[in-house]
């Protein structure tokens, strides 16, 4: 004997099952849209805070609620200029400098410095060899202008950022600067593959940067 019960629990389920599957889908879809994305990395420009094929997880919902911060490793649209052909392409890297802070080297210091205060960076990239990529391959200072940020790539060697296309551009600061309305969200994680999961955490070098006057 069948339990009328049962039957129509069953029946009840694999109609309901597609609405399940849409709203599941729907939920991903505005979760990827607006608040979470996964990003993997194409470049070693990063290495080796980040390397070539990790993935990160991205906060697209942080920049609504507040300005970026000084340190935050950010995914955003890479300006025409910057791009090597692939419009609208994504790019990682480190934020230096917010607006209005002055971002100066000099090659007797060997140290980047934010608003006269010298800024160490241990994650700066360091062959097999046990060399350590410099800063920055020139003396620059820049002020950051209004809503624009400065950004570089940990492997400095290797990263089309800030400080190249300021140099390519002839010291244009306003060409060598991503404007914050282009910031995707802040890489936050990497987690792929398992064993380099780690959080991608502000260094604690950067409390002692004053802000700008």
């Amino acid at each position: 004997m069948i339990d009328e019960q049962t039957e129509k629990r069953r029946s009840s389920f694999w109609r309901e099952l597609p609405i399940l599957l849409g709203v599941a889908v729907l939920v991903a879809v505005l979760v990827r849209a607006f608040v979470l994305q996964t990003f993997y990395i194409p470049s070693p420009s990063m290495e080796h805070t980040l390397n070539v094929l990790d993935r990160v997880l991205v906060n697209k919902l942080v920049y609504d609620f507040r300005e970026p911060h000084r340190g935050e490793i950010i995914v955003f649209e890479a300006p025409a200029a910057w791009q090597p052909g692939t419009e609208g392409e994504d790019f990682i890297k480190r934020i230096i400098g917010v607006p209005g802070d002055t971002i100066s080297y000099k090659t007797s210091v060997g140290k980047l410095e934010i608003n006269g205060v010298v800024l160490d960076e241990p994650y700066i990239y360091r062959g097999e060899d046990g060399q350590q990529d410099d800063p920055a391959d020139r003396d620059f200072e820049v002020t950051v202008p209004e809503g624009r940020l400065w950004v570089m790539g940990d492997h400095r060697s290797a990263s089309g950022d800030s400080l190249e296309h300021y140099n390519d551009s002839d010291s244009n600061v306003q060409e060598a600067t991503i404007s914050e309305d282009s910031v995707v969200g802040r890489a936050f994680t990497v987690f792929w593959p398992v064993g380099r999961a780690t959080w991608l955490t502000v260094p604690d070098s950067y409390s002692k940067i004053p802000d700008a006057k």
